[in-house]
């Protein structure tokens, strides 16, 4: 009995002294995991706290009495709705109601007309085979890098010739120009990650290409579709330089009314009607994306995996 109990208890030593070794190295591992968890939160928080600043301080202004528009307290004293009405008044030499029903207009147009062009141009250069179609799609995406401020002097000129300065087509023609790139290269990816056989069953069954198109593969792109006229909305929303220089009283978009509060006395900035009118404009595009943040995510990644 000695005799077997001798090599079973050297065996159960032998996996106590493994069991004990494994713990030992499993629990520097999870103190590892745990310290860079922790970096990665506070990394996070940081970041999150550095873009998220900005916002929080107009906001924090856009509430605050005239007479402490100064004041450094970062929390949300001396409140008042008046620089609210003060951003609405016309005694700013400022219609703000009239631009954004402009930029509503302008955004609308813009991203309408550039999702019927680029999905089109992005499912021609992903699912059809024609003579340079690289080159094609590098000049849409080399478009893009032209700067705004080299395109205002020969827009200028060119409307000027046309007749359409300060006209709605002045603004929104430049613009689907900078949205469609961004669609185009989108849509294109999105396109191209999509399997050939739900295309080819459609055909099989009797649709042509173009119901192919219309039945089958748009509603599968819907999620890219919605996330690419989102991100064409905002960036419209927020173009200045262009529509700074080609728009009229009567035209310009809420960016150039803002830029053109003036105070109730010579040489006065009202720097919290200012505010309060950032505020206007910014707090919509933070409530869409909160609200659509899911299908943002689902079209953005839509085309990353493929099937």
């Amino acid at each position: 009995m000695s005799a077997i109990a001798g090599p079973a208890a050297a065996e159960a030593e032998s996996t106590s002294q493994k069991t004990s070794t494994a713990r030992a190295r499993v629990k520097p591992r999870r103190r590892r995991g745990t310290a860079q968890g922790i970096r990665t939160g506070i990394s996070a928080l940081v970041i999150v706290v550095w873009c998220l600043a900005p916002f929080y301080w107009m906001v924090v202004t856009a509430f605050r009495d005239v007479g402490y528009t100064f004041d450094t307290t970062p929390w949300f004293t001396h409140v008042t709705w008046d620089n609210f009405a003060t951003a609405f008044s016309t005694k700013l030499g400022n219609h703000l109601g009239q631009a954004l029903l402009n930029s509503l207009f302008i955004g609308a147009c813009v991203t309408i007309i550039g999702l019927l062009v680029g999905t089109f141009a992005a499912y021609a250069l992903a699912r059809l085979d024609f003579k340079f179609k690289g080159i094609v799609l590098g000049v849409i995406l080399g478009a893009s890098m032209f700067p705004g401020v080299a395109l205002i002097t020969p827009l200028f000129q060119l409307f000027t010739n046309w007749g359409w300065m300060g006209q709605y087509q002045a603004l929104i023609l430049p613009e689907i120009s900078f949205v469609l790139p961004l669609t185009v290269y989108t849509l294109t990816s999105f396109f191209r990650e999509m399997p050939w056989d739900l295309e080819e069953a459609a055909r099989i069954d009797g649709c042509t290409q173009a119901q192919a198109f219309r039945k089958i593969i748009l509603p599968l792109a819907a999620p890219a579709v919605f996330t690419t006229a989102i991100l064409a909305f905002i960036s419209s929303w927020n173009e200045y330089l262009i529509s700074s220089q080609l728009s009229s009283d009567a035209t310009q978009p809420v960016t150039v009314a803002i830029a053109s509060f003036a105070g109730s006395q010579p040489h006065q900035e009202p720097y919290t009607a200012v505010m309060a009118a950032g505020t206007i404009v910014t707090v919509p595009l933070v409530i869409l994306v909160l609200i659509f943040q899911r299908r943002i995510v689902a079209g953005l990644t839509a085309g990353g995996v493929k099937g």
